[in-house]
């Protein structure tokens, strides 16, 4: 799986003029299944979401978890983050999980996250949605459970 985590002072996601999910200070975590993906890698990438110190301490330090903060998250599918631009100026996207079995393991990630005590919101799997943000810091981190 791979994620791009925004910490944000807020941010929603809208289909068709409908705010469909939400956060307040916390982060946006755009997501992508890739094939191979399982159950396990969602649980794997939720924890180390949860416990990803990125936000400021007192003294202003990146020291806090999500889950210290109390912070919630935004959770929006993102099929793009596999784009594959080796070849030409067109991006491919055959790397992402196919439709069918990404929708389910990106439910399963929001849920996860859930289970670790972190309110969740989320986008519509599968339509044109608009994402709006403020980030935080700015503050946007790349993670890809192949490589960790």
């Amino acid at each position: 799986m791979r994620a791009l985590l925004q910490r944000v002072t807020e941010a929603s996601v809208t289909v068709d003029d409908e705010v469909t999910g939400r956060t307040g200070p916390g982060m946006l975590i755009l997501v992508c299944a890739m094939p191979g993906d399982d159950v396990d890698t969602v649980r794997a990438l939720a924890a180390k979401i949860s416990k990803l110190r990125i936000f400021r301490d007192p003294e202003g330090r990146m020291n806090f978890s999500l889950t210290q903060t109390g912070g919630s998250a935004l959770v929006v599918s993102q099929f793009t983050l596999a784009a594959d631009t080796s070849r030409g100026n067109r991006p491919g996207f055959s790397g992402a999980a196919k439709p069918d079995e990404a929708e389910t393991l990106y439910l399963q990630f929001a849920d996860c996250l859930r289970d670790l005590n972190i309110p969740v919101e989320t986008g519509r799997f599968g339509t044109e949605m608009k994402v709006a943000l403020v980030n935080d810091g700015p503050v946007t981190i790349w993670l890809d459970t192949e490589n960790s």
